[in-house]
């Protein structure tokens, strides 16, 4: 089980939601997670097939705008396939078109401020998972194209009109070195600086998240929105 999973579990029950949208679906884990019968799953997948226990299934290229025929939901969950997605902004407002009002979304993407992913950034120019694609680029595959850290997933979220964005705690069994935590300490005080400054609530909470172990030590980002009601 990935670490993210039964967090992702305990957003989407925390929320009360009796209809879920899952993609990209993969073979379907969510539903061990969900696994109350009243739950109705459905899942888009581009290359998997309709998984065990879901609803509907649909194959499609979540580059695409997303089918007409979807219904509305009350949580759309997305682990692991922001990345691979090279249009975020028809993504996150499709998710809002497809959520009740006061609707979940839930994403998870391999977290670009952890401490080792920076240090590879400055000394290669590329991110771990996010390597050089030349002569490799095949539309529709697999490829790690869009890499993303809490303050580019802030501010993705809010310009599709989402509120109340949450950042979770995600480790599991990751080892978090002495040197991570030296770096962290240094660079955490520029976002705690502008936190003690900011003028609003929300200002206020952005910046202490930006300055949190969950953003900067975390290889994971598991991050939640609400549609406002």
């Amino acid at each position: 089980m990935k670490a993210y999973q039964p967090i992702v579990g305990e957003i989407v029950r925390k929320a009360g939601a009796k209809s879920v949208l899952d993609l990209p679906s993969g073979h379907g884990w969510l539903r061990a997670q969900l696994p109350d019968t009243s739950v109705s799953i459905d899942g888009i997948d581009l290359y998997e097939a309709k998984p065990e226990g879901y609803r509907n299934f649909l194959n499609h290229d979540l580059d695409l705008a997303w089918p007409g025929s979807l219904a509305q939901y009350d949580a759309v969950v997305s682990c692991e396939g922001l990345e691979h997605i090279s249009s975020p902004g028809l993504f996150f407002s499709s998710a809002r078109d497809h959520l009740n009002p006061g609707g979940t979304l839930v994403i998870t993407t391999p977290n670009t401020w952890h401490m080792a992913s920076r240090l590879k950034y400055l000394t290669r120019g590329f991110f771990p998972g996010f390597p050089s694609l030349a002569g490799k680029i095949k539309k529709g595959s697999h490829m790690h194209i869009m890499p993303w850290s809490w303050p580019h997933l802030y501010l993705h979220l809010s310009l599709a009109g989402f509120e109340q964005i949450e950042l979770y705690p995600c480790f599991g069994d990751d080892r978090t070195s002495i040197i991570d935590r030296a770096f962290a300490s240094i660079l955490r005080s520029n976002p705690k600086k502008k936190a003690r400054k900011a003028s609003t609530e929300e200002e206020r909470r952005y910046w202490e998240i930006a300055a949190s172990d969950a953003s900067m030590l975390s290889r994971r980002l598991v991050v939640s929105a609400k549609k406002p009601a």
